[in-house]
């Protein structure tokens, strides 16, 4: 019988890194001035060559959040939605919404107008502070369930003279005339002339609640608190050393939990300076990285993939990187070695979720170990328990990941039945079951091999099958459906849909295809779809997707090896 994952005979804490954070700022408002107060004119944000201090940021912050209590009627608590492109009014309208006292409800600005009306009701939000391209998708959920608009404008401190190549998203965000009604431009919002109301945030207040789907019904709320985002974005500013020079960037998406903490909030609370990009274009990685002297860059490994495979990248562009950082899916072995080989850089992959506000594990700078989820981080306890019994299981053995920490949400919005599925105590601990199968190796780093779970991993973001399926089973042609993931060179995954026709009904996998792409956002839509005359089924008459997805992993695996 092995040790327990919890035992840990070789200690591998990165040198230099305090195991506790201490005392935190009471709230993400308070730990924004007192950057603001130390770094008031360094530069907070650069966008396409528009730059914001510190000093800048907060006024304009505190003018938001003014507008939202006087106008707009936000009090504490209250819930607002916020659907943007990264950008600094996401970082504003991010910041002001809790400054005001209320909750972040981050929506992807690639959801659907059903799937916002979805969050807007479930949430409670009666306002939104959005980009103007995304107007047309809110329009509808006004003057119910959304009373109030706010509607930003991206391009509007953009020099004109900017020497670097603009997203189509920033021409596209243009304010229509007139005004819809219930809708406020930006613009006039910030011209807030009122204080805002003394700032009364607690620790243990809501900060910001990001939906997640679950394998059964609708998206799920993340019920997260000051503490814990503070937590997750100082913890991240320890680990990765953050100091006055440190330059981030912002192009992982800001709605998303890795992207909100590292860049938003780690600038925020921290004090780095933060390069923003809407639209990934790995032609501007390099002019961008010399421009501000980028030191880390936050990074899907699809977009190092990018980089490295294109023809413009001076390694000039790489001179002051210290730190590559990225989780959600796996670097590819032979992409991390170019990086060490060409920049003397290792791919620092960490482990994370949207109900743990990002990680809870990273790797340490000075050992980390390839294709690995790293070791727990600050005040944080992991295990590998049996899936049944959740009893410890030895180092080696595999089961289910579950993590016990400061960071972990406080439940899910109204859901106390998801609730009960996902906590468990043991210890005095509260743990988070993550729902992941992974592995604990002799030197106390986590592994990851397989879900516990049902889920589709695309280049990072999680398609929860049963939800997805929900939705196609609206198209008239099908009659049964099953979404299993497909392996992807590229991605890592890729969505895969076997269908079942309805009779009498023609159709086809293109408009198939087409008409997913209008009922839901982008990265869910099958990339593939395949008719069969039935789908397999359990001992209980439930459709078998297991056996559909083992299946085509090893079609993929036989038709490589073929190739080969």
């Amino acid at each position: 019988m092995g040790r327990p994952a919890s035992d840990s005979r070789t200690d591998f804490w990165p040198a230099g890194v305090p195991r506790h954070l201490g005392p935190l700022p009471r709230s993400l408002g308070e730990a924004l001035r007192l950057t603001a107060a130390r770094r008031g004119e360094a530069l907070a944000i650069a966008y396409y060559g528009a730059e914001i201090t510190f000093a800048d940021l907060l006024g304009r912050v505190e003018r938001l959040a003014a507008f939202l209590q006087h106008r707009c009627g936000v009090r504490q608590g209250d819930r607002v939605l916020l659907g943007m492109q990264n950008s600094p009014h996401f970082v504003i309208g991010y910041q002001a919404i809790v400054r005001a006292g209320a909750v972040v409800v981050p929506v992807n600005p690639m959801n659907t107008p059903d799937e916002l009306g979805y969050f807007a009701t479930d949430s409670g939000a009666r306002t939104a502070i959005i980009g103007a391209e995304l107007l047309d998708r809110y329009a509808s959920l006004v003057p119910a369930p959304l009373e109030h608009l706010v509607i930003a404008t991206y391009g509007d401190e953009i020099p004109a003279d900017t020497p670097f190549r603009l997203p189509s998203v920033i021409a596209e965000s243009v304010l229509p005339a007139p005004l819809p009604v219930g809708a406020i431009a930006w613009e006039e919002a910030l011209a807030e002339s009122a204080p805002p109301l003394p700032d009364r945030t607690e620790p243990g207040d809501l900060c910001v609640m990001p939906y997640t789907s679950g394998t059964t019904g609708k998206p799920k709320a993340c019920k997260h608190t000051h503490a814990s985002v503070l937590h997750t974005a100082l913890l991240q500013a320890s680990w990765y050393g953050y100091d006055d020079d440190t330059v981030l960037t912002g192009f992982m998406p800001m709605f998303h939990v890795a992207g909100m903490q590292l860049s938003l909030n780690g600038c925020a609370a921290a004090g780095a300076s933060l390069v923003i990009m809407s639209r990934w274009d790995r032609d501007l990685v390099g002019p961008l990285f010399e421009r501000y002297g980028v030191t880390l860059w936050s990074a899907a490994p699809t977009m190092v993939i990018d980089v490295l495979s294109g023809a413009g990248l001076e390694d000039k562009a790489f001179a002051r990187l210290k730190i590559i950082t990225g989780g959600g899916a796996t670097m590819p072995e032979a992409v991390a070695a170019e990086l060490e080989r060409r920049f003397g850089l290792h791919f620092i992959e960490g482990y994370g979720m949207t109900e743990t506000i990002s990680p809870t594990h990273l790797n340490p700078l000075d050992r980390p170990k390839a294709q690995c989820l790293g070791i727990p981080v600050h005040d944080t306890v992991a295990r590998v328990v049996s899936p049944e019994t959740f009893d410890e299981l030895p180092r080696g053995e595999v089961g289910e990941i579950v993590v016990a920490g400061p960071q972990i949400m406080q439940g899910y919005w109204n859901r106390p039945d998801a609730d009960a599925e996902t906590f468990l105590e043991r210890d005095r601990l509260r743990f988070l079951r993550t729902g992941d199968l992974g592995w604990v190796d002799e030197d106390g780093y986590f592994h990851i091999i397989d879900r516990l779970k049902r889920m589709v991993n695309v280049s990072g973001y999680k398609v929860w099958p049963a939800e997805c399926e929900a939705t196609l089973h609206r198209h008239p042609a099908i009659q049964e459906c099953c979404l299993v993931s497909s392996p992807d060179p590229y991605r890592g995954e890729t969505v895969k849909l076997f269908v079942v026709r309805r009779p009498g009904i023609e159709t086809s996998a293109d408009d198939i295809i087409a008409w997913a792409r209008g009922v839901m956002a982008a990265y869910k839509v099958p990339r593939r779809v395949e008719f069969v005359d039935h789908l397999p089924r359990s001992a209980s008459n439930k459709v078998d997707w297991r056996s559909l997805q083992a299946a085509e992993w090893e079609r993929a695996k036989a038709a490589a090896s073929t190739a080969a």
